[in-house]
């Protein structure tokens, strides 16, 4: 199947898809079946019907009498010979008709067509043709938008029965061997011309000047040479017809590339693409250029070129240099571009999916680098997915492009360390920096002016504040980063759009989004929402929002489906919308009501039951009882009981969080501050033995386990078997031994299920939590030291203070 065949059936299958209802007979795929005739099986509702790729020669009337619905036929590949005048007598429907690659042999007695009224696409390009005189049967197909042919001799007058057919696509499929006699495509009124060469040379300088004369949009595709033919045409006329101009899929010298362009640039096209080059004997030295045009725009699409020994520069600077207001260069392998030589015309730039580095625009003179400063006209600026990554260098690239608006450096791989030296031109209104691996310093390298920001895909956890605020800024998207709460709006006077979607909230505060007070549009959907009490206030505003009441006109983007509970359980994927949160148990006040009066009528009636019974004298028993247990379970301790234990605790930890323990930990606990002795495993763990031996040794050793509880940490096999052995030591010796100190919230549902024992010890057991307050740690330390405070044999005591 031919390029020009394979994209219309592409689109053609993309239509149909849309268009077909739920029954899958209305598609009907039996291509590539060996069947020598159309089958007589075929569903009465079919619209898509593909035969191509058979043995089917003839097609006769009434073959198609049981699907009158047909809409899309394909017989291309078959070897077609004859078609009978009333075949598609029965499916006036019929839009969309491929006899490409057969063996017809006569376009001007294709009397079938004389019942395709209907037709908006047919293809009849490589067949059995010699001249390409149109039958009077297509002046009927009044409704014909796309028409592909192919033919080896082409005459005046061939295209007068389409005369009064308005086309949008004509495509003329054609060999080197083409017979042309100029001006025969004066009857043919079309808003585009598509010439395919089929991987021949330019032959025909008469057909390139009918078709640079007749047609406003010209593509010349799968061209192998001949170019000085196009170069002739251009150089003739200077005013034309044609004002787009493509040559798509082309192998060309470097000279060849340039003569075109340039002789393009003295003409009146206005817009010149090229899409999937190959670039033969590329330039040493700069090329001339033409300084002048009113052509508007140039783009280049997947070019390479195929030599190593070139001058890079000299290939930047030809296009760089380019008279046109726009220019992009995409999906090629460029690794740099230069500055142009002087003041540059050029409005937009688009040098999308290359391979572009932080040197983009500069150059170097001995030890220093100059900056570009002839880009000053650029108001658009196009830099997606390439291989930059100091946002900082990439703002004093860029600082003197005086008239940029729209900058768009998405899909990088950026580094920024926050220090806040960046230099973007104050011009700059709107910046897409999204899947740029960015965190939350970015905000320190940003433009004053900015007023729209996408920040999607991201590593950012919090907005911090800002030295300067942004004070235009209306809109800001940060979907798919790992905010846990709304941002203030104290830096953002002006902003009217806020997009969080796909974030770590669990319980939107209302009081950060009261200081957004312009706040039109939010979306918070697709978060993990933990249904709980502090969520019931933003569930009353999402549901007000919907009724267009409370807070001043918010439309919340996405309710109510695109919010759901993940947390607790029985409510997991349920709708924020139908969840339920019962006002008591949410209402300190009332909760207290409701428990404080039935428990003061319970402590009277208990008090009075007490005295009457005597209660108090056996409470007073029962007491003195447990207190003597508890006196004898403490005289158990035997120094003998000691024998072996060299620390006062074993720390386990997850290596994510050694730097915590480094500068924490061992700082307040061992030496002078602390007095204890401590176990953990990069200074106590003996070489040689298995981890698995070191381990219980450890602990075996310590007169305690302290435990240092995060994400990490249950993510850690190490940190479980740590967890297991000393979970069993407390059982055999029956003492408690355990202490938990919490480093981050650690909400249940986050603990892996094979954790079990930490789930019931954090029930059941007070843990220590590490408070984020400054003011706060000093309490902290003195109260883990006195949890792991504890005599240890004298040898190891003196061991210690002579360590400390």
């Amino acid at each position: 199947m031919g390029p020009s065949t394979a994209f219309l059936w592409a689109a053609t299958v993309l239509v149909m898809l849309q268009m077909c209802t739920s029954s899958h007979d209305s598609i009907v795929d039996r291509s590539s079946r060996n069947l020598s005739s159309v089958p007589t099986d075929l569903p009465l509702a079919a619209e898509y019907i593909d035969l191509s790729c058979n043995h089917i020669h003839q097609l006769h009337k009434g073959e198609f009498k049981n699907t009158t619905l047909l809409r899309f036929l394909n017989m291309s590949w078959n070897g077609l010979e004859l078609i009978d005048t009333e075949t598609f007598h029965d499916t006036p429907l019929l839009e969309n008709l491929d006899l490409s690659h057969n063996v017809l042999r006569n376009l001007s007695e294709q009397r079938y067509l004389s019942f395709t009224g209907n037709l908006r696409a047919l293809n009849v390009a490589w067949n059995k043709f010699e001249n390409m005189t149109l039958g009077r049967e297509f002046s009927l197909l009044r409704k014909l938008e796309s028409l592909t042919l192919g033919a080896k001799v082409i005459s005046l007058g061939d295209f007068k029965n389409i005369a009064n057919v308005t086309l949008y696509r004509l495509t003329l499929s054609l060999e080197e061997e083409l017979d042309y006699e100029a001006s025969s495509l004066m009857d043919i009124h079309a808003e585009k011309i598509q010439v395919d060469l089929n991987g021949g040379k330019i032959t025909q300088s008469e057909l390139l000047a009918d078709v640079l004369s007749f047609f406003v949009e010209v593509e010349v595709r799968n061209i192998s040479g001949g170019y000085q033919y196009v170069k002739t045409q251009l150089s003739k006329r200077a005013i034309i017809s044609t004002r787009t101009l493509s040559v798509n899929n082309i192998v060309i010298d470097w000279d060849d590339l340039t003569q075109l362009i340039n002789a393009t640039l003295y003409t009146s096209i206005a817009h010149l693409s090229a899409s999937d080059i190959a670039i033969n004997k590329p330039p040493i030295k700069d090329t001339p250029l033409t300084q002048t045009s009113s052509m508007q725009s140039f783009t280049a699409s997947r070019a390479a070129v195929n030599s190593f020994f070139f001058s890079q520069e000299a290939l930047y600077n030809f296009f760089i240099n380019l008279p046109v207001e726009h220019c992009a260069i995409v999906e090629s392998s460029l690794i740099h571009m230069t500055c142009p030589k002087k003041q540059s015309p050029i409005l937009e730039l688009d040098f999308s999916f290359c391979a572009l580095s932080d040197s983009i625009f500069s150059r170097f003179e001995g030890q220093e680098t100059v900056e570009c400063e002839t880009l000053g006209n650029v108001q658009n600026l196009s830099l997606v997915g390439n291989n930059l990554k100091n946002l900082q260098v990439v703002s004093i690239r860029l600082q003197y492009m005086k008239s940029l608006q729209h900058l768009d450096l998405s899909i990088n791989s950026f580094v920024y360390d926050g220090t806040p030296n960046c230099t973007w031109p104050p011009s700059i209104t709107v910046m897409n920096l999204s899947s740029g691996g960015l965190t939350d310093n970015v905000f320190n390298c940003l433009p004053e002016g900015v007023e729209t920001l996408d920040l999607q895909n991201n590593q950012i956890s919090v907005i911090p504040q800002l030295v300067l605020k942004l004070q235009n800024l209306s809109s800001l998207n940060l979907n798919a980063n790992r905010l846990v709460d709304l941002p203030v709006c104290n830096d953002f006077p002006k902003m009217t759009e806020l997009l969080l979607k796909s974030n770590s909230l669990h319980a939107p505060s209302l009081r950060n989004l009261k200081k957004c007070p312009n706040l039109k549009i939010l979306d918070v959907s697709d978060n993990p929402f933990t249904c709980t009490c502090p969520l019931r206030h933003f569930i009353r505003l999402s549901i007000q929002t919907e009724y267009k009441s409370g807070h001043s006109g918010l439309e919340l983007l996405n309710w109510p489906e695109g919010y759901h509970c993940i947390y607790p359980e029985a409510a997991r994927n349920s709708t924020l919308e139908s969840f339920q949160i019962p006002e008591i148990s949410c209402s300190a006040s009332l909760l207290a009501a409701t428990i404080l009066v039935p428990s003061v009528v319970l402590i009277v009636t208990i008090f009075f039951l007490c005295r009457r019974l005597d209660v108090p004298w056996y409470m007073g028993m029962i007491w003195q009882w447990t207190r003597a247990k508890h006196r004898a379970r403490m005289r158990q301790l035997r120094p003998e009981d000691l024998v072996g234990i060299e620390f006062h605790a074993f720390v386990s930890y997850s290596q994510h969080d050694a730097d915590w323990v480094k500068n924490f930990l061992l700082l307040n606990l061992e030496g002078p501050a602390g007095g204890l002795r401590i176990c953990h495993h990069e200074k106590d763990f003996v070489p040689g033995k298995t981890i698995m031996e070191n381990i219980i040794t450890c602990v075996e050793k310590s007169r305690r386990s302290v435990f240092l509880l995060s994400a990490h940490f249950v993510k850690s096999e190490w940190c479980h078997y740590e967890l297991y052995f000393a979970s069993h030591q407390r059982l055999s010796q029956g003492s408690d031994s355990l202490v938990l100190v919490l480093l981050e919230p650690l909400p249940q549902y986050l603990i892996p299920s094979k954790y079990y024992q930490l789930k019931s010890m954090m029930k059941r057991h007070t843990y220590l939590e590490w408070p984020q307050d400054k003011a706060k740690h000093r309490l902290f330390w003195a109260n883990l030291r006195a949890a792991l405070q504890s005599d240890l044999p004298s040898k190891l005591v003196a061991e210690t203070e002579e360590f400390s």
